[in-house]
C-alpha cells in the first residue's frame, strides 16, 4: 500500500538531570558539592534518501522519541550525551509543523547532505559544582534536565514517481512497467486490476503505474480521486491507449477530460503519448493511430512488451535531456 500523507510527532530527548552529591569517602565526612552535569537528550534530523519512495515505516509508528541524556552523578561525573535520530523520508516529501505552519520541502534540499534539524534535544542541567559560590560554599541540589522540543508534523510525499503511466483500466500499464522496470505489478485482462500505484526503478527514476482512470473518477467513481492526486505528485507522464480500443482518441479524451475537470495543472504536465499492444493488430491500424495522435502536437510512441525494439526506444525517450 502506498503511503503518502502521515501525522507524526517527534520529541527530542530530554536533558539528563544535574546531580547534588556531596562528597563522602573515608577521609571526608562532610564534603563539598561534587555532582556533575546531566548529559544532552538526542536531538531528531530528517534526511533525505532516494532509497525508499514513500512513508510507510511511518504507518504504523506514529510518534517517534529519541533518547534522554544520563543523569550526572557523585565524583564530578558527568551524564552522556544521548545519541542523535535521524528519520529519513523520499524526496518530494513536504513536512508541516501543524501548530506554527513552518514548512520543510524536501524538493529544494534533495541533492543536501546535511540533515535537517526537527527537535532540539534538552540542554543536561547543571549539577551542584556549578552553584558552588562564596555565598553558598554546599549547595545541596543539581539542576533538572531540559525538556526536548516536541513537534507535530504532517508529511505528505507531493512526489512518488519522477514519471507516472496513464491511461483507461487495461491500457497495459502494469505489464509495461514489469517489463521497464524489477517492479512485479498484478497483470490481469480485467478492469482494475491494480488497485494501488506500484512504483519501479528504471536505473535511477522511479516509474508508478497509476491505476486505471474511467469517466467520471474526479466524481469519485471507479477508484475516485485518490488516484487523480496521485497522478499529480509525478513529473511526467506516459499516456498509454490500447490500439486493440476501437476509439483510441475517445479513450485518450476521457483520461484528459477528468483531468482537467480534477485540475487543470494536470494538462500541463509533459506528456508523452504511448499507443499499446502494436502486436495485437495489424501495421495499417499502428500507422493510422500514429497519424491521428501526432497531429495533437505531442511525442508519439508505439510498443509491444514483446518487442524489445520499442521497449528500447521508449527507455531512451524517458532518459532525462542531461543523460
Amino acid at each position: 500500500m502506498l503511503v503518502d500523507n502521515i501525522t507524526l510527532t517527534v520529541v527530542a530527548g530530554k536533558g539528563g538531570d544535574g546531580s547534588g552529591h556531596l562528597l563522602r569517602n573515608g577521609q571526608t565526612a562532610f564534603g563539598g558539592p561534587d555532582g556533575g552535569n546531566g548529559g544532552n537528550g538526542g536531538n531528531i534530523y530528517l534526511a533525505v534518501s532516494t532509497n525508499i519512495t514513500d512513508l510507510r515505516e511511518f504507518r504504523y509508528k506514529k510518534k517517534i522519541v529519541a533518547e534522554a541524556g544520563g543523569d550526572g552523578m557523585g565524583k564530578k561525573m558527568f551524564g552522556r550525551n544521548a545519541p542523535h535520530l535521524t528519520i529519513f523520508v523520499p524526496p518530494g516529501t513536504k513536512i508541516t509543523d501543524t501548530v506554527t505552519g513552518a514548512v520543510i520541502d524536501t524538493t529544494s534540499v534533495a541533492d543536501s547532505l546535511t540533515p535537517i534539524l526537527l527537535a532540539q534535544g534538552g540542554k543536561g542541567g547543571r549539577g551542584n559544582v556549578e552553584f558552588k559560590s562564596a555565598t553558598n560554599q554546599t549547595p545541596r541540589f543539581g539542576e533538572k534536565g531540559g525538556e526536548g522540543v516536541e513537534r507535530k508534523l504532517f508529511l505528505e510525499l507531493r512526489l512518488i514517481a519522477e514519471i507516472g503511466l496513464v491511461g483507461l483500466p487495461n491500457a497495459g500499464k502494469s505489464s509495461l512497467l514489469g517489463v521497464l522496470t524489477q517492479a512485479t505489478p498484478k497483470v490481469g485482462n480485467y478492469p482494475f486490476t491494480t488497485l494501488e500505484p506500484t512504483i519501479g526503478m528504471m536505473g535511477e527514476r522511479p516509474i508508478a503505474d497509476i491505476p486505471g482512470l474511467i469517466a467520471g473518477a474526479s466524481q469519485g467513481k471507479g477508484l475516485g480521486t485518490d488516484f487523480l492526486r496521485h497522478i499529480e505528485k509525478t513529473a511526467m507522464l506516459v499516456h498509454c491507449i490500447d490500439l486493440t480500443d476501437p476509439e483510441p482518441m475517445k479513450a485518450y479524451d476521457i483520461v484528459r477530460g477528468e483531468f482537467e475537470i480534477f485540475s487543470k495543472a494536470l494538462l500541463t504536465k509533459p506528456e508523452i503519448i504511448l499507443l499499446t499492444k502494436t502486436d495485437l493488430v495489424s501495421p495499417l491500424v499502428v500507422k493510422k493511430a500514429t497519424a491521428l495522435f501526432k497531429k495533437l502536437g505531442k511525442k508519439v510512441l508505439t510498443c509491444s512488451i514483446y518487442e524489445p525494439t520499442s521497449i528500447a526506444k521508449l527507455k531512451k525517450a524517458l532518459k532525462p535531456e542531461s543523460a
